[in-house]
């Protein structure tokens, strides 16, 4: 009955002509996602699936031993291309479950039209360090840093879901997740462009500044790391 967490390792770029598929025993489709859609879970694992769009990793919700099998994502275009595999799956393990994460605001400063804020992301009883970079739509692993096992293997991701930072703890056996609301922190004013400087500290190791506004319905995310100028986050005019 625990969750399951399969993670993509490689880079994965969708373009209009392509799509990113999972497939279970090769035959029966679990999720899917578009260029610039959002993820689809068909319907015989609408409620016991989900498909992260930062990552494309798929998450299995209360595995039971009629899920165990072959797991494999595929890139769909003119042909199928395999991307990731997971062989002999199956839903009973003998590894430990995940620490906790903490997820803590350490700082907030800015001014009428932006807002900074410096978090800090760590697990209870490990030390993994890891570099995120992130559009308008995905985040994606640049440096996976340093990670001092115990008895199991697991990661830990930071991924963006609309105003919410999120750190996951995860393994082939449980997964730990923590939330923040960026609007929590970051006030918008009715009728003006917010710009938000987010400094992400992953074990206060690496820093990832993300640029988070809105105008009127549409929300957008965009990051880039401190070495480049904040000036080429996107904002949209009005």
């Amino acid at each position: 009955g625990k969750d399951l967490h399969l993670d993509i390792k490689k880079s994965v770029v969708l373009d209009k002509k392509t799509e990113l598929i999972w497939k279970f025993n090769k035959i029966n489709n679990v999720a899917r996602c578009g260029f610039n859609n959002d993820p689809v879970v068909f319907d015989k694992y609408e409620g016991r699936a989900e498909l992260f769009r930062q990552n494309y990793g798929l998450l299995l919700k209360n595995v039971q031993h009629s899920d165990s099998g072959d797991y494999t994502a595929f890139m769909v275009s003119y042909e199928d291309q395999k991307v990731t595999c997971f062989k002999s799956l199956y839903a009973c393990y003998s590894s430990d479950a995940v620490s906790p994460v903490d997820l803590t605001v350490d700082s907030v400063s800015g001014s009428s039209d932006s807002c900074n804020l410096t978090v800090t992301c760590s697990t209870v009883d490990s030390q993994i360090s890891s570099i995120f970079t992130c559009d308008a739509q995905n985040c994606s692993l640049v440096d996976k840093g340093s990670f001092k096992a115990q008895t199991y293997s697991s990661n830990l991701t930071v991924n963006l879901q609309q105003d919410l930072i999120v750190c996951n703890h995860h393994n082939q056996v449980s997964m730990e997740q923590t939330k923040k609301d960026i609007k929590r922190y970051c006030k918008e004013k009715p009728g003006k462009i917010q710009r938000h400087h987010i400094h992400l500290y992953i074990l206060q190791n690496h820093v990832l500044t993300l640029c988070w506004g809105s105008c009127n319905q549409s929300a957008f995310i965009s990051a880039f790391f401190l070495s480049q100028d904040v000036r080429n986050c996107r904002f949209c005019h009005s």
